[in-house]
C-alpha cells in the first residue's frame, strides 16, 4: 500500500557557512533520520532547495544520502522541472546515483495543459525502471494535476504514487476514487496527514520528521491499529508545530531550528535568508509540546 514507506521527510540540504553542501553534514543527517521514525528521504526537494543546487550538486547529494542509509530506507530523488528534457536527464542520473524511486513536481511558471502534464510525467516515468511519485502542489506550480489526468497517468507500470499537496481532502477522495490502489496518496502537507488517511492516503511527505518523526510514525501506528482517538490527540499536539514551520517561506523555519536544536545545517541559499529570531523561538515552544506528544 504504502510503496516508498509510510514516513518519508523530505529532506533539506545542509550548507557550510560558505554556502557549500555540506556533505559531512548531510550524510549524519540522513542516519539520524532514519534512526527516528523516517521509512525515506525525499532529496533535492522543495525543503531541500533544489531550485538552488546545481545539477552536479544533485547528483552528489544523492549519492551520499544512497551510500549513508540506501541499505536501510528507500531514497527519492526530486528530479522535476519545467524542462522535460532536463527531468530525464536527472531521472536518469538518480538512477545510476542508486536511488530507489523518483519525484517529480508539476512543471511550473509555463502553465502546460493537461495533456502537456501527461507527456512531461510519462517521458520522466519512461527514462528509468524506477518508480515515480508524481507531485501536485498548485499553489508552488499554478498547475493542479487534475483527477482525470492523475488517473491516466496511474494507468503508467512505474507511476506509483502521489504527493498530495493540494490541501483539500475533498480532492484527496476523488483522487483516490479513480485511481484506488493503482496510485498511492501521500500527504504533502503535515497538516493534512491524519485527515488525508482517512480519504485514502498511506503516507506523508513531511517536513516536521525533522524534529518529531518518531511522533509521526506513532500516529500512524495507532490509526492503523484502531485507535483513531490516540492518532487524533497525537495530531492535535504536533499541529502548532506543523502551522509554525510555515510561518515564513520553507525551509527558512526548518532549518533555523534545526540550527539550534540539532546541528549546524547553515543558512538557506538566496533568495531564502535565514529565519527570524522570533519564529525560531516560536518553534522552540511548539517543539517542546509536540515532543511529549
Amino acid at each position: 500500500m504504502a510503496p516508498f514507506g509510510e514516513v518519508l521527510t523530505a529532506m533539506i540540504t545542509p550548507f557550510t557557512e560558505a554556502g557549500e553542501v555540506d556533505y559531512t553534514q548531510l550524510w549524519k543527517l540522513a542516519e539520524h533520520l532514519v534512526a527516528n521514525g523516517s521509512d525515506g528521504l525525499v532529496v533535492s526537494g522543495t525543503t531541500g532547495e533544489s531550485p538552488t543546487l546545481s545539477a552536479d550538486e544533485k547528483v552528489a547529494v544523492f549519492k551520499t544520502v544512497v551510500e549513508a542509509v540506501g541499505d536501510k530506507s528507500t531514497v527519492i530523488a526530486g528530479v522535476g522541472t519545467y524542462n522535460t528534457a532536463h527531468s530525464v536527464e536527472m531521472a536518469r542520473r538518480a538512477a545510476e546515483a542508486g536511488c530507489h524511486g523518483l519525484l517529480a513536481v508539476t512543471p511550473y511558471y509555463n502553465k502546460p495543459p493537461q495533456e502537456g502534464l501527461v507527456r512531461h510525467f510519462e517521458a520522466i516515468a519512461d527514462a528509468t525502471d524506477l518508480p515515480l511519485m508524481l507531485y501536485n502542489i498548485p499553489s508552488r506550480s499554478v498547475r493542479l494535476i487534475e483527477v482525470d489526468t492523475l488517473a491516466r497517468l496511474a494507468e503508467h507500470a512505474r507511476i506509483v504514487a502521489v504527493k498530495d499537496a493540494v490541501e483539500d481532502t475533498g480532492f484527496t477522495s476523488r483522487t483516490y476514487s479513480a485511481c484506488g490502489d493503482a496510485l498511492a496518496i501521500y500527504s504533502g502537507a503535515d497538516a493534512y496527514t491524519l485527515p488525508m488517511m482517512a480519504a485514502g492516503a498511506v503516507g506523508v511527505v513531511s517536513v516536521a520528521s525533522h524534529l518529531v518523526g518518531r511522533q509521526i510514525k506513532r500516529m500512524f501506528a495507532e490509526a492503523a491499529a484502531g485507535n483513531g482517538g490516540s492518532a487524533t490527540k497525537i495530531h492535535h499536539a504536533l499541529m502548532p508545530l506543523f502551522d509554525a514551520l510555515f510561518i515564513e517561506p520553507n525551509p527558512m523555519p526548518l532549518k533555523g531550528i534545526l540550527n539550534k536544536v540539532w546541528g549546524p545545517v547553515g543558512d538557506p541559499r538566496l533568495p531564502l535568508i535565514p529565519a527570524s529570531a522570533g519564529v525560531v523561538e516560536t518553534l522552540e515552544a511548539a517543539l517542546a509540546v509536540a515532543q511529549q506528544a
